[in-house]
């Protein structure tokens, strides 16, 4: 059965940060063609708010904790100052968006992480998407832009990792779509050498993730970018592509593209 193509894209890091970036990103996201989904995060900004605020901002492993006061910060920003500001650059590109939280129409309702070693407060894990309310806003032309933000269904709003709620609501509308993924970020992709924008790994299946997370090559924060894009297409998504905003332009094919 022939499905209809949605791109799914996820961006983080300094491209939400420098306003010029985003621009440029923007303007990209809105020539793409077909249906289509926007994911963010804000995490930098929310330290910085936080910081204004003389809340203290705690990591583990690279991961927020999220205590009440941090949780009432990332709704603001996230919800409000990245998300809006986003809508209305769009609105201004001729993009009808709207932006989301996991609360909006119940589209991603998660459960707050269990404590285990370490306490991350009000994180949620995704344990449900509803792809027919999400579809019910694509088939009435709107694009979704979904923040980092998700909801357990009892009134309680939870921070949720953007690449995760990327790969979950891909797979989630990967049953009524030709469903590609963008993890679109500062580096050209995955590298070989951190320091050498040009060592681009193209091409990505399990078996050189493998060889290169036991060469050390793979490490830190691309650990769980990746175990998201593995999950995604061993769960019904077409395709996942890694790269900066290069990789919607058509002349340029220096991103990584990762297939099982």
């Amino acid at each position: 059965m022939f499905k209809e193509k949605l791109s799914i894209i996820k961006i983080g890091g300094n491209i939400i940060e420098d306003d010029t970036s985003l621009n440029t990103f923007l303007k990209l996201f809105s020539n793409l063609e077909g249906k289509k989904i926007l994911v963010h995060g804000g995490g930098k900004r929310a330290t910085a708010m936080a910081s204004k605020l003389g809340i203290e901002s705690q990591m583990v492993n690279g991961r927020r904790i999220t205590d009440k006061e941090t949780l009432e910060v990332i709704t603001m920003v996230y919800g409000g100052l990245v998300n809006k500001n986003m809508v209305a650059k769009l609105q201004a590109l001729q993009i009808d968006a709207i932006g989301l939280t996991g609360a909006d129409v119940n589209s991603i309702k998660s459960n707050k992480r269990q404590v285990t070693n370490i306490d991350y407060g009000f994180v949620g894990d995704i344990k449900e998407v509803a792809s027919n309310s999400i579809d019910r806003l694509i088939k009435a032309n709107f694009t979704p832009v979904f923040c980092a933000i998700t909801h357990d269904g009892n009134g309680q709003l939870l921070n949720t990792n953007a690449d995760t709620i990327a790969s979950q609501v891909a797979i989630g509308m990967s049953k009524k779509y030709d469903t590609t993924i963008y993890y679109c970020f500062e580096l050209n992709g995955v590298l070989r050498n951190i320091n050498d924008q040009n060592s681009v790994v193209k091409y990505l299946n399990i078996n050189t993730y493998k060889k290169l997370l036991k060469d050390g090559i793979i490490a830190d924060g691309m650990l769980p970018k990746l175990e998201n894009c593995f999950d995604a297409l061993k769960n019904g998504v077409t395709k996942v592509n890694m790269g900066n905003t290069n990789m919607f332009t058509k002349e340029n094919d220096n991103f990584t593209r990762i297939t099982i």
